[in-house]
Parts: C-alpha cells; sequence; structure tokens
C-alpha cells in the first residue's frame, strides 16, 4: 500500500471573503503555520491596500511571504514558487503544518499542483519596450497580439492586468514557448503532498460586494491615502504600481478626480477582481467550496472547512 502524502490545506477565494481569518483559525487548531500566496503582500509598504493581515489578526500564528520585498524589485511567480516550497519545508521540519492562503491563483495553483518552471525568459529591455507600448497603444492592443499566439492565456487575462499581458509576450519571445505550454510542461512532477482546496465564496454576490466596499472604508480609515501617497512617490517596480487599491488613487493625487470618485473607482475595481479570483478557482476541479453566508461566524465556518479538509477529494 501506498505511503500517504502529508496534507497542504489550501485556502483560497476572493478579496474580503475572510480567507486570513479561516487560515488563522485553523493554524491554531492545527498547529499550523501560513503561507501567503499573495502576489502583492510580498511587499513592504503596502500594509493597508494589499490588506495584509495586521499582528492581532495573525493571532501569534507565523506568516511567510508577507512584507518582506522591497517596492524597487520585481517578483515573479517562479520565484515565488521556490520560496513557497523553501517556507514549506521549514514549516515541516519543524513539525508544524504548513497551510496556504491567499487570492491570486497562479501563486496557488504553483504551489497546490507543484508547477516547475521551464526557464524565466526574462529580457528587461523587451519588458520595458512592451511596457512603453502599453502605455501609448493600450494593453488592448497586446492582449491582441497575445490572442495571436496564445488565446488560452489570453483568454484568462482580463485587458487591465497589464502585468500578466506583458509577462506572458515577453515570455513567448525570449523562449518561444506559450505561457499555457509552459504550464502544461511544468506539471510533470506530482507534488510530494496532497493538496486540499478550499474555495471561499458567497451565495449572494451582494453579500461579498458589501464586504468589499466595507473593507475599502475601513482601509482609508486605517490610513490607505497617507501609505498610497507614499508608494506612488518612491521608486516602485511596475509590477507593485498595478495593485489595486494604489493604482485607483493615482487620479485623485494628480488632481484628475474628486476623492470620492477615486474610492469609488477602487470599490469598482475591487469587485471586479473579486469576480475574476472566483472564475479562475472554479477551474480547479479539486475545489471544495464554502459560502461564507452559510456560517454564522468563523467558528462554523472553520469546522465546516475542517470536515472539507478531512473529507476524500471530489470525484
Amino acid at each position: 500500500m501506498p505511503e500517504s502524502k502529508p496534507l497542504l490545506p489550501v485556502i483560497a477565494g476572493p478579496t474580503a471573503s475572510g480567507k486570513t481569518g479561516l487560515a488563522v483559525e485553523l493554524a491554531l487548531r492545527l498547529n499550523g503555520e501560513v503561507v501567503s500566496a499573495d502576489s502583492m503582500q510580498v511587499y513592504a509598504g503596502l500594509q493597508i491596500g494589499t490588506a495584509r493581515p495586521t499582528p492581532a489578526e495573525m493571532r501569534g500564528v507565523p506568516h511567510h511571504l508577507v512584507g518582506f520585498l522591497p517596492l524597487t524589485e520585481k517578483y515573479s511567480v517562479a520565484r515565488y514558487a521556490e520560496d513557497a516550497r523553501r517556507a514549506m519545508a521549514d514549516i515541516r521540519a519543524r513539525g508544524r503544518l504548513p497551510i496556504l492562503c491567499g487570492g491570486t491563483g497562479l501563486y496557488v495553483d504553483a504551489v497546490a499542483d507543484n508547477l516547475r518552471f521551464a526557464g524565466r525568459g526574462e529580457d528587461p529591455v523587451l519588458r520595458e519596450k512592451l511596457s512603453r507600448r502599453a502605455d501609448e497603444e493600450g494593453t488592448e492592443a497586446l492582449l491582441e497580439e497575445l490572442r495571436a499566439v496564445d488565446p488560452e492565456t489570453a483568454r484568462r487575462l482580463h485587458p487591465s492586468n497589464r502585468g500578466r499581458i506583458v509577462r506572458a509576450l515577453e515570455l513567448y519571445r525570449t523562449t518561444g514557448m506559450t505561457m499555457s505550454e509552459q504550464l502544461r510542461f511544468s506539471r510533470g512532477v506530482p507534488p510530494p503532498f496532497e493538496a486540499r482546496v478550499v474555495v471561499l465564496d458567497s451565495r449572494d454576490r451582494a453579500f461579498l460586494y458589501d464586504r468589499i466596499n466595507r473593507r475599502v472604508d475601513g482601509m482609508l480609515a486605517a490610513g490607505l491615502l497617507e501609505e498610497a501617497e507614499r508608494a506612488l512617490s518612491a521608486p516602485t517596480a511596475p509590477t507593485a504600481l498595478q495593485a489595486i487599491g494604489y493604482k485607483e488613487l493615482a487620479p485623485y493625487f494628480a488632481g484628475g478626480l474628486s476623492l470620492a470618485e477615486a474610492v469609488e473607482n477602487l470599490k469598482r475595481s475591487t469587485r471586479r477582481y473579486a469576480k475574476r479570483q472566483l472564475t479562475w478557482f472554479r477551474r480547479r476541479k479539486d475545489a471544495r467550496f464554502l459560502y461564507i453566508d452559510d456560517y454564522d461566524g468563523l467558528p462554523a465556518l472553520a469546522d465546516a472547512a475542517q470536515a472539507a479538509l478531512a473529507a476524500p477529494p471530489p470525484a
């Protein structure tokens, strides 16, 4: 009888669905530590706008891959996958359980599916040229070019996701391999653990959207404007500048929009991002969906998540 693989709980879902609170509660119950799967929480200086958990929210549970990267540094999914694997190995070596938690779909897939990237395919000169084209022609023009060579990836990307569009074209031009081909290639090595993915959702979309709107209001009360002004005025990697919560406030600082207009744009962008996150996670056939509006409080949700993690994978 083959030896069973160690469990990797994965808590995924859209922004404001309560992923952090659930992951922390599970970590306290299961002797775990949290490994973040959020492409923007990695940056130091983006605490409020990325909803990086505060010490009070962490409740003493160690969190890995949060707030460690300078704003000037570019970060890739390939590097993230390496960093996450190291963090998980260290957690297990100390006799504790790693719990992956985040809303960046590609980061979740990279770890849960043990993706191995064939080559980074990086060319800073080409990337800068593509970025200038995005400024001059708009990202839709680049997305159309991507459709011609990699329609599968293009279908997954929203026109506002400039960084991923530029990266997909950069990868294709430098390696001759499309991003979708590389993802298929990278799935060749089975993971050394059994990932069990719980995705938080809401049956009533208005319920989730209300949580998003209230979260934005809370961020503003906590000092988001001051944080965004500092981040936008500092030397910053293009990736970090694309973070929702910052780019929507830039026109306000430039005098082009009122604060009320910028905040409404921020709420709308966040709601649209949540919709895209759910679309991504619904592609996972192994995902177990829990609907946050079905549960009265965190303990009941955590009980349901523990049961889902203990159940056999969906057929």
